[in-house]
C-alpha cells in the first residue's frame, strides 16, 4: 500500500485511512471477514460493547431498501468480558500489527464507565469509540447523544477512567445543530470525533401495511445519506481542530476524497459491504491514482492544505 495513504490521529497509525464502520464486521468474526486480509484495512472498528451480553432487536432487524439499508440490529454483543478475553484476544492474535477501535455502548453512563475503563484496561484497543449515537436502543445510544451537557459529561466520565487510550466520540445525525454536540464531546476532553451514525427512518411495506423492521423505526444508512454526511462533516470541522472520522455513504475513491475536502480525517465504510464485502481494499486500490488524476501527493498532505 503506497504511503501516499497513510494517515496518523491519536491512537491510530493507519497504512491507509479507511476501517469498517462499527458492526460492519462484528468483531473481525463475520463472514465477510475471512473473505481477505484485513491487514488490508487501515484499522479494525469493533461492534459495540456493553457491559452484559444482549441479544439485541426484533427480527427482522435489516431491510435492504433501493437507495440504502435500514437496520434495528441494536447492541447485540457478548458483554465486556467475552470481548476482551475472547473476540479481541483472538483478532489481535490474528492481526497483531492492525490497530483495534473498540466501540462503548450501555443504557447508563456508569455502563459506559464500566466499559470503557475494562476495554482500555485490556491493552488490546488502540482507540475507544464513544457511540452514543445509535438509534436502536430503548435507552442509552442516542438518547445520550442528543443533549449537548449529558454528551460533555459522559465524555468527561471516560476520559477519567481511559488513560492514554483515545477517545472519540460518535455522534447523531439526529440533532438540530450538530456542531453543539461536536462542541460538548470536545469540552468533555475527546481526542477526535467520528460522523455520522445512521439517520433515523422508518419503511412501511404497503402490502402488508406494516414496518418492515420488527422495531419499527431504524437506522437509515448508505449511499444516499452521503450529502447529509458531507454537510455535517464540514460543519464540525468549522468549529474545531479534533480529527475526524468521517462516514456515511463512502462507497468510491471519491467519496473518500469528497469528506477529506469537508474535514474529515479518517474514513469508515459501512453499508457499502452488503455490495462487496472487500470493499475497503477496492477503494483503497483506486485511491492513488484518483489521486494521481487531481495532482493530490498524500491525503496527509490534503489535510495540511485546508
Amino acid at each position: 500500500m503506497s504511503n501516499r495513504l497513510a494517515i496518523n490521529i491519536p491512537g491510530l497509525s493507519m497504512k491507509n485511512p479507511l476501517m469498517p464502520a462499527s458492526g460492519t464486521f462484528g468483531f473481525g468474526d463475520v463472514a465477510g471477514a475471512s473473505k481477505f486480509d484485513l491487514n488490508q484495512m487501515g484499522a479494525m472498528v469493533m461492534k459495540t460493547t456493553t457491559p452484559q451480553a444482549t441479544t439485541g432487536n426484533p427480527q427482522p432487524q435489516i431491510a435492504q431498501l433501493d437507495d440504502g439499508v435500514l437496520n434495528s440490529v441494536g447492541l447485540t454483543n457478548p458483554g465486556v468480558e467475552a470481548v476482551i478475553n475472547d473476540k479481541m484476544f483472538n483478532f489481535h492474535q490474528q492481526y497483531p500489527v492492525l490497530p483495534i477501535v473498540a466501540s462503548i455502548g450501555g443504557d447508563t453512563e456508569s455502563d459506559y464507565v464500566e466499559v470503557a475503563q475494562k476495554l482500555a484496561q485490556s491493552g488490546l484497543a488502540n482507540a475507544l469509540e464513544l457511540n452514543v449515537s445509535c438509534p436502536n436502543v430503548a435507552s442509552g445510544g442516542m438518547s445520550f447523544g442528543v443533549d449537548p451537557k449529558t454528551v460533555e459529561s459522559l465524555t468527561s466520565q471516560v476520559k477519567a477512567v481511559t488513560g492514554n487510550v483515545p477517545v472519540y466520540v460518535k455522534l447523531t445525525p439526529n440533532v438540530t445543530d450538530i456542531t453543539e454536540i461536536a462542541r460538548a464531546a470536545e469540552a468533555g476532553g475527546a481526542d477526535g470525533l467520528s460522523l455520522i451514525n445512521t439517520v433515523l427512518g422508518l419503511h412501511i411495506d404497503i402490502r402488508t401495511r406494516k414496518a418492515v423492521l420488527g422495531k419499527g423505526m431504524g437506522g437509515f444508512s448508505g449511499h444516499a445519506v452521503k450529502p447529509i454526511a458531507v454537510r455535517m462533516v464540514y460543519q464540525v470541522r468549522q468549529v474545531t481542530n479534533l480529527p475526524i472520522i468521517g462516514m456515511g455513504g463512502v462507497e468510491t475513491p471519491a467519496d473518500v476524497i469528497e469528506f477529506f475536502l469537508a474535514g474529515a480525517d479518517a474514513i469508515a465504510v459501512g453499508t457499502a459491504h452488503f455490495k462487496h464485502w472487500d470493499a475497503i481494499p477496492r477503494i483503497a486500490k483506486g485511491l492513488v491514482p484518483l489521486m494521481d488524476q487531481l495532482g493530490i501527493a498524500s491525503l496527509e498532505e490534503l489535510r495540511q492544505q485546508r
